[in-house]
């Protein structure tokens, strides 16, 4: 099935930037249960982020959101520290015995495709460094990538898809923004992806349909990675 496109003049991707939760694999709630678990351990509240936040914000956005919402209060940074560090101790644990998980369909061999075609391969993910990569262990995607952005790095969505272009071109000296393109699951990638001026790419494998993703403005809409990738 052809992917769905918006007219655009783009060139052939020499940067691939993909986003991991519901564009790459879908943990089947890990995060939430570890985040609840890090409250409950903590300060005795097995709080639910998604009362407190939205898909596609990052990991620090959460933590913040969702500290202040259930204990009424902006957490110190000690405080955050012991939060993410009792996030990834119960994230390593649950992702990998989590029924739910699974890597979604076209993943694996997308990847493998477009490093065959010399495309470098990158992450940019919401999710701290640590919970992005942990999140990958199970389907074995993280020998696909050679460098990435995320939450750790800064708490802005945009911003953070800078960091991972701007790594890009010290692997790539003569790289041009057209040239990397950026793969999501939300309204929130095709933003950050666009302000950023590289070319989105929407992937519908997540809560958001091909038509939200097409009007959050990105380029190149996907109904899953099972479609043919553009630009090549």
């Amino acid at each position: 099935m052809p992917p769905t496109t918006k007219p655009t003049e783009t060139a052939k991707p020499v940067v691939v930037l993909f986003d991991v939760d519901e564009t790459l694999v879908h943990t089947g709630g890990s995060g939430a249960r570890s985040w609840r678990a890090a409250f409950d351990k903590l300060y005795g509240i097995p709080a639910d982020i998604g009362e407190h936040s939205s898909a596609g914000e990052t990991d620090p956005q959460v933590a913040r959101a969702t500290f202040s919402a259930v204990l009424g209060r902006d957490p110190s940074d000690d405080e955050l520290s012991r939060l993410y560090a009792q996030y990834l101790l119960h994230l390593a644990i649950d992702v990998r015995v989590s029924e739910g998980y699974q890597v979604l369909p076209g993943a694996e061999k997308t990847l493998l495709r477009l490093g065959e075609a010399g495309v470098m391969l990158g992450l940019v993910s919401g999710a701290m460094e640590g919970a992005a990569r942990t999140k990958l262990v199970p389907a074995d995607l993280n020998r696909f990538f050679v460098f990435g952005a995320y939450g750790s790095d800064s708490p802005d969505r945009t911003e953070l898809t800078g960091l991972a272009i701007e790594k890009a071109t010290r692997l790539h000296e003569r790289l041009s923004a057209n040239q990397v393109y950026v793969v999501g699951d939300t309204p929130h990638d095709m933003e950050a992806t666009n302000a950023s001026g590289a070319v989105s790419v929407g992937v519908a494998s997540g809560h958001y349909s091909v038509a939200e993703l097409e009007a959050a403005g990105g380029a190149h809409v996907l109904r899953s990675l099972e479609d043919g990738f553009p630009g090549l």
